[in-house]
């Protein structure tokens, strides 16, 4: 993977600055964008992990790269004690509370600006930790896993969802037709920052996949590493335990 893919070419912030400011950035219009440009398929996506989560009926979860907090919004019906939505952009944030308050659930989930290579909680805080589309936008990847790591439970669940690359005919050419051609062009016709989608599609097309990404979990002292390839491999779904 090229660790160098970054939002901005012409920019000398590191790649998690610019991370926070991308996210800034297309903050007020990503939930409406993101539901267009994945055809809503996301949202079946995330119900699979929530499903995987609750298997070990967890009483405090971390979401990792919460954005604008769907997936711990989803997760509150299993009725943890207590989630924290973590995230480095404080407009993803910002538009999250929002919703959260708005569904009541603002007394069950806590969003707070964080950096997922600095996680600011002791070790052994979590009973389940998820990431949805946020690995590959760490700085530091290995660094990243070893902080969730540190800060899961012993016996704690792993759960990850992550853009991934079909290897089948038809699908591994539509695939790239739409994640180089339609995702970029949408997103620069409706997205004020003309470089955030082009970036999401790069970064999805370099970021290890598979049996490559079980790897990086093992070598990083996971167990149970297990993935689910999700519509024809467009996404993957990776399990693990601490």
């Amino acid at each position: 993977m090229d660790k160098q893919v970054k939002p901005y070419k012409d920019s000398e912030l590191g790649k998690k600055e610019q991370i926070a400011q991308m996210f800034d950035n297309i903050s007020g219009n990503y939930d409406g964008l993101n539901r267009v440009i994945s055809l809503g398929i996301d949202v079946s996506w995330r119900k699979k992990v929530v499903k995987l989560i609750g298997e070990t009926q967890p009483k405090s979860i971390l979401d990792i790269a919460t954005g604008t907090g769907d997936l711990a919004m989803m997760m509150a019906k299993l009725n943890p004690e207590k989630i924290v939505g973590l995230d480095i952009s404080p407009g993803m944030l910002e538009v999250g509370k929002q919703k959260i308050k708005k569904a009541s659930l603002d007394k069950k989930i806590e969003m707070i600006v964080g950096d997922s290579e600095n996680i600011p909680f002791d070790d052994n805080t979590f009973d389940a930790i998820t990431v949805s589309f946020g690995v590959r936008n760490f700085e530091n990847l290995d660094k990243g896993l070893q902080e969730i790591l540190r800060v899961l439970k012993p016996n704690g669940k792993f759960v990850i969802l992550e853009t991934s690359n079909p290897t089948k005919f038809p699908f591994k050419q539509l695939y790239k037709l739409y994640t180089n051609t339609i995702l970029p062009t949408v997103g620069k016709l409706f997205s004020k920052d003309k470089s955030a989608y082009s970036y999401l599609s790069e970064s999805a097309n370099t970021f290890p996949h598979g049996e490559a990404f079980n790897n990086i979990l093992i070598k990083n002292g996971f167990k149970n590493v297990e993935s689910l390839p999700v519509t024809f491999g467009v996404a993957s779904i990776y399990t693990s335990i601490k």
